[in-house]
């Protein structure tokens, strides 16, 4: 299922970059070939040895999901992680062949603060390379540093405002802050022509609000958008936890079927 974490070889990319590589058992001509950047408040995962649920779910669906650290080398801040993000994306699409196929889907997936960097690629993508992007995957994406929808209030519930409070904090330390439009995707005036949207949450989800808002605003931009709201009995917020559950093979059907629904 996995590769270890590995380091890519000088002339690789125009970086070194800690990557692993996920593919399930499905070998399809045309396999959809995912960028995945995970959570953890704008770092990298605490316990990199584990597999991340998100990922594994993911490659069981039938995609080869790339998770790439593209936060460490620009000290986890804006706007260093979103253009090291980039450049990865950039290697993906030119060497795309190397991995499944010339028709393979590129696709962008994060969760948390991974999902932050997802929507902040996918609209640096529309701008730069239109049309090229897929699809984009935001899983409880943490996209809007003012953190004062109804629903975040339950994250003391589960022990996540102080590590998401210090998160923004930290991402946004530059002069430019969230008011750049790549900064803070919900806060972004322009999101016609974006890549189509699969948005997944969960009703004690404290990222809930924010992330079903940013589906609403996507829609009312012409943007494809599948929103799913999972009940608590699927223990969505584990993903906080980097905890595997019931929510994975859920996830794993969504994700499958977003796929399907793609205009490739």
């Amino acid at each position: 299922m996995t590769r270890q974490w590995e380091t890519t070889e000088k002339g690789q990319l125009p970086f070194p970059l800690a990557y692993r590589v996920y593919e399930g058992s499905g070998k399809a001509s045309a396999r959809p070939l995912v960028l995945y950047l995970p959570g953890t408040a704008f770092g990298p995962r605490q316990d990199r040895e584990s597999d991340a649920p998100a990922a594994l779910a993911m490659a069981e669906a039938g995609a080869l999901v790339v998770e790439a650290d593209c936060v460490t080398p620009s000290g986890h801040r804006f706007p260093g992680s979103l253009e090291q993000g980039f450049e990865v994306l950039k290697y993906m699409f030119a060497k795309r062949r190397r991995y499944v196929t010339s028709r393979s889907p590129v696709v962008l997936a994060g969760d948390e603060a991974g999902g932050n960097i997802a929507a902040s690629l996918a609209l640096k993508a529309r701008d730069a390379m239109p049309g090229e992007l897929a699809g984009q995957v935001l899983l409880s994406p943490m996209i809007d540093p003012r953190m004062v929808t109804a629903s975040f209030g339950r994250a003391n519930e589960i022990g996540m405002r102080e590590r998401w409070s210090d998160g923004w904090d930290h991402y946004l330390a530059s002069a430019c802050g969230y008011q750049h439009p790549y900064a803070a995707p919900c806060l972004c005036s322009r999101l016609t022509g974006v890549a189509p949207a699969l948005i997944v949450t969960s009703d004690d989800d404290p990222l809930r609000d924010e992330g079903l808002d940013y589906a609403e605003r996507l829609r009312k931009a012409g943007v494809s958008v599948t929103t799913s709201i999972l009940s608590p009995q699927y223990g969505w917020t584990d993903l906080y936890q980097g905890k595997s559950g019931t929510w994975c093979s859920r996830f794993s059907t969504e994700f499958s079927q977003f796929l399907q629904e793609l205009p490739i």
